[in-house]
């Protein structure tokens, strides 16, 4: 999912045609935003916007889930100003209403709280799939004492890559995740005299 939280946006890039208008980031800085982006099923109807335009029927069909479960998840994410309806078209005597993202980024801020700060690292764990002889899933993790100054750096550089990742053309045979993330920890350090 295209969500970041962070100081400093990712650079304009020059992204993949959607069949609608986006904004390059939307602010998610209210508590039912934040809840709303807590769901699994949210944040695949999210990530399934990215690619085009799409009907209730449509999403609920690619995620082999019921109409009204779908329909529920998309007015909660229409509500918090997640997605709207980027076109409609009349079949017979029904008007289907295709749904769209208002930004390709998601940027959590403000004083709403998020209850499980760490919603999208689980979320994208919940969809990692590892086959014999595949190159891929890579995953690294690296811990050094910098500055914050530095370690900011490192973030916004991190956002730049990850958008340029969701930007790319939708024309793949699989889905891949990406994941990245600076953050503080709890580590010990070392006394930098070397005196014991």
């Amino acid at each position: 999912m295209s969500t970041k939280q962070g100081p400093n946006p990712p650079t304009k890039l020059e992204t993949h045609a959607l069949d609608y208008d986006i904004a390059d980031e939307v602010i998610a800085d209210t508590p039912e935003a934040f809840k709303a982006l807590a769901d699994g099923t949210r944040l695949e109807l999210l990530d399934l916007l990215l690619e085009r335009g799409a009907t209730t029927s449509q999403l609920a069909a690619a995620l082999g889930k019921p109409k009204g479960t779908v329909g529920y998840h998309l007015k909660v994410l229409e509500k918090c100003g997640l997605i709207r309806i980027v076109r409609t078209r009349q079949v017979r005597a029904m008007t289907e209403k295709y749904y769209g993202r208002t930004g390709r980024t998601i940027i959590l801020s403000g004083p709403g709280k998020v209850e499980d700060p760490l919603f999208i690292i689980r979320d994208a764990l919940r969809d990692v799939r590892i086959v014999d002889g595949d190159p891929l899933p890579m995953f690294t993790a690296r811990r050094a004492r910098i500055s914050e100054q530095r370690a900011v750096e490192y973030a916004s550089r991190l956002a730049e890559l990850a958008a340029e990742f969701a930007s790319e053309p939708r024309d793949g045979d699989r889905v891949y995740g990406m994941i990245a993330g600076v953050y503080p920890t709890n580590l010990p350090t070392l006394d930098p005299s070397g005196d014991a």
